[in-house]
Order: structure tokens, then sequence, then C-alpha cells
């Protein structure tokens, strides 16, 4: 029996005299939460793991307010389908993918799992969020590995002209996630060529994000990538979660967009249930439930 998982968080901090920016998220406990809500596979649990902390990660990158929104949907013609995670500066993630169950072998050449063949890479990255102005912007990048890390470190690059690098990864022991987390570090300006190649060299060194994060955790991870680039980190890590907007109330008004017809056979069925796509909660309405959204109000049941 494996022990419970703690809590997720996100680390921020600077290096190099500010000339880089980066952000860190530990995410096993949110990845976990997310294949108990959804019963993933394990290739889908790892598709969906590295989207949500993806999703996490590029909020606090291209926020601009402390409720700032981001939504990344890959969907690159594999057998999971798309694949939607929503993440807040704040801290919260929620998501999804289309087909839960579909799994693939491990890959021949590491014994490792096949998150590629999974996503497929016929297809694209897209990331939405809000403007200043309060405007939804949508902007998308060719899927280049099906892997998530380098497709979302393409985006970042190709569509939000950031020049970053992107470390993402999920390991699952046995029937749960056991380590889970990300890392994206973003050049700002002033950056010399000096300190990218010594990024970069660090990165190289480090191999594969889940076996650092399995070695020494989140932090070591974060002064091994750094190491040698006077990393300055917040003084305290900021929680995060799964946890999704949806509400009984949410799903009572969602029937407004049936008829009344409709909804009168929901009445005469005995109620309705509702099924949030993002997180798998079930709300069961009761007939009394549905007829009030014909008498001029709602009024959902706690």
């Amino acid at each position: 029996m494996t022990a419970p998982l703690s809590s997720s968080y996100l680390l921020r901090g600077t290096a190099a005299g500010g000339t880089l920016r980066l952000v860190g998220m530990d995410s096993a406990r949110i990845v976990e939460d997310a294949r108990l809500r959804h019963g993933l596979s394990k290739t889908a649990t790892a598709a969906l793991g590295r989207t949500l902390t993806a999703s996490a990660l590029l909020a606090v990158v291209l926020g601009k307010k402390t409720d700032s929104r981001v939504t990344v949907r890959v969907e690159g013609g594999g057998p999971v389908g798309w694949i939607v995670a929503e993440g807040s500066v704040d801290g919260r993630v929620r998501g999804y993918v289309r087909q839960p169950g579909a799994d693939l072998p491990l890959r021949e050449s590491d014994g490792k799992l096949d998150v590629r063949g999974i996503v497929g890479m016929d297809g694209e990255l897209a990331v939405t969020r809000l403007l200043d102005n309060g405007e939804p912007y949508t902007g998308s990048a060719q899927l280049v590995s099906g892997e998530i890390a380098e497709d979302v470190s393409t985006y970042l690059g190709v569509s939000e002209q950031i020049p970053n690098a992107v470390l993402l990864g999920v390991y699952e022991q046995g029937e749960q996630v056991a380590f889970a987390g990300g890392l994206l570090v973003q050049a700002m300006p002033g950056v010399t060529d000096e300190t990218l190649a010594r990024l970069e060299a660090n990165i190289r060194a480090l191999g594969q994000i889940t076996d650092s994060l399995r070695r020494g955790g989140l932090l070591d991870t974060i002064q091994r990538v750094t190491d040698g680039l006077d990393v300055q980190l917040a003084p305290e890590a900021q929680p995060a979660r799964f946890e999704c907007r949806c509400s009984r109330q949410k799903a009572a008004d969602s029937l407004k967009f049936f008829s009344a017809a409709e909804r009168q056979e929901m009445i005469e069925a005995g109620g309705q249930e509702i099924v949030c796509h993002w997180c798998g909660e079930h709300y069961q309405l009761t007939p009394e439930e549905i007829e009030a959204l014909d008498q001029g109000g709602v009024h959902a049941r706690a």
C-alpha cells in the first residue's frame, strides 16, 4: 500500500539576476485526483497530468490578474481524443480527456508510457486566455512531439514570443500517481548567452524530470536546473488543487438549453442526472428542481 500523497503546490522564483523567471509545480496530488475522478488509464493519466500541470504553469506566466485562467486544449488525432485543462493563477486546476479509458502498451524502445502515441501528432495545441480588455484570445501551434512539454514550449515561442524551457512528467507506481510535476523557465530581457548555455547544460544533465522528482522532489529539481545561476525563490509555496467551478445550480441551469417538452419528459422520468465533464461530479436533479426552471426561477437544493 502506498502512502497518501501530500498536497500539490507551486514554487516561483528568478535566477541569473532576474534574467530568468521560473515557476515549478508538484502536481502529484492533482493528477491522482484527476485519475480517480475520471477513471483514467495509465497512459491517459500521464497525458492529462502533463496538460494539467502545463495549464497551471501557463496561468502564472500568462495571467495578468489574480483570478486569471488559462485553458489548454490538445488534439493530435490519437486514441485519447482531445485533452482539455484549465489552470488559474490562484492554483486551481481542472481538466478531462475525451476517451479516459484509452491506453497503449509501453514503448518498446525504453519501456515508458507512450504519451506521444495516445495523444498523436496530427493537430495542434491551443491556449485561451483573457486579454487586458476582457476579450478572450486563443493562440495555437502545431504539435511537434505529442509529449506535451515540447508542444507547450513551441506554443510559447511561436504564439507568445516567449523564449522558454518546459519540463513535464508523471510517474505512476502500481495503480497510483506517485510523482508528477513540471518546471517552466522563461528567458527575460537582458539574459546573456552564457546564462542560456548554462541553463541548457543543466537541463541536459537533469535527464527526465520524473527521475529528478523521485530522487529529490521539486525543490531539488529547481536547484539542479538553475545550478550556478543564483536562484532566488519566493519564501512560501502556493497551494494548488484540483477544483472545478461546477455546482448544482449550474447543473440545473444547463437544462434551460432543452425545450419545455424535453424537460417535461425528464420530470415524468423522475428527474435527470447531470455529469460535469470537467470533474466527473454527478448531480441528480429532482422533478421539483426541473419544474422550477419553467416557473421563472431555479431552486437547486444543496
